[in-house]
């Protein structure tokens, strides 16, 4: 292993002491060190570090989030030696502008469920069918799903325990009865496929070993082709991590539609999805117009009793 991999293992542990997941910086500054070696250059500069960060196809979001991870790293390493150099911050400009939630119909997910028919494999498919219906029926994170180990399940009881989120703070999750059928009958399938997996993990690859984040949004895009799902607009395009919005934004739309007083329980909401803050998933409501023309609706009936 290079002095540069060593140094890098050495970053992520002590980030990682301090509280930092650092997945994503995990994946790509392996990849930007190999591109160095390549080069043969043992140094990190800001020449290279620009190379490196426009030389994928992407948005100047992405340029930008690998300029900072890599600026991370620069920083670590300048400290031991000057010779290396930080970038600067406004070297690949870029505002992570959120995209348009895509809020999915039944018959979307419905057909999303269907597409896993087209994987090789029984696991794949039963894996990836039990994923999206997971995502559908629990609002979670899709790394908070594929990283469920065996004993977050008690089946017995109906309840998820979702643990090391993404603001490390755990939560449980009720499930409804034929949410517990399906996670039991996809338990006895993996175990009948594969008897001998690597991983604690619920959710397994046919090789057996935990689902790998970004092979999960690749699949999802074929699964997403397959069910002819198209983007709505520009910003707007069906990404798995919609299905979340989608509870989201249906689990009010009920309270709704049963005459629930609904702005006391966005709270509940809020701590159901684990959103540290309620503006988040304030975000996830204002873009259904179906939701915002109940709540327009509810608003002129209030001040219509009020006149």
């Amino acid at each position: 292993m290079s002095p540069l991999h060593d140094q890098l293992t050495d970053y992520l542990r002590i980030r990682r002491t301090l509280g930092y997941k650092l997945e994503r910086a995990e994946k790509l500054l392996p990849q930007f060190i190999d591109y160095l070696e390549r080069r043969g250059e043992a140094l990190v500069t800001i020449e290279n570090t620009l190379a490196w960060v426009t030389l994928p196809r992407g948005s100047a979001s992405w340029r930008s989030f690998r300029l900072s991870s890599v600026r991370g790293f620069a920083t670590y390493l300048h400290a031991l030696d000057p010779a290396h150099e930080v970038a600067p911050a406004d070297l690949a400009p870029g505002r992570a502008d959120r995209a348009t939630p895509y809020l999915y119909s039944d018959a979307e997910i419905a057909a999303l469920i269907a597409a896993t028919s087209v994987l090789r494999g029984a696991l794949r498919q039963a894996t990836y069918r039990t994923l999206i219906g997971l995502l559908a029926v629990t609002g979670m994170r899709v790394g908070e799903a594929i990283r469920l180990d065996h004993d977050d399940v008690d089946l017995e009881h109906g309840v998820l325990t979702v643990r090391a989120t993404k603001f490390g703070k755990s939560r449980e999750l009720p499930l409804h009865a034929s949410t517990v059928l399906a996670l039991r009958r996809y338990t006895q399938l993996r175990d009948r496929l594969c008897p001998q997996p690597t991983t604690v993990a619920v959710l397994i690859s046919p090789a057996g070993t935990r689902l790998i984040y970004c092979n999960v949004h690749s699949t999802f895009r074929t699964l997403r082709d397959h069910a002819g799902l198209r983007p709505r607009s520009a910003s707007c395009r069906p990404r798995i991590h919609d299905v979340r919005h989608t509870f989201a934004v249906r689990t009010v739309l009920e309270w709704y539609r049963a005459g629930v007083d609904v702005q006391p329980r966005l709270p509940l909401l809020s701590t159901y999805l684990g959103h540290v803050h309620p503006k988040d998933t304030y975000w996830y409501l204002s873009a259904a117009p179906e939701l915002l023309a109940i709540a327009s609706s509810r608003l002129a009936d209030a001040e219509g009793a009020g006149s």
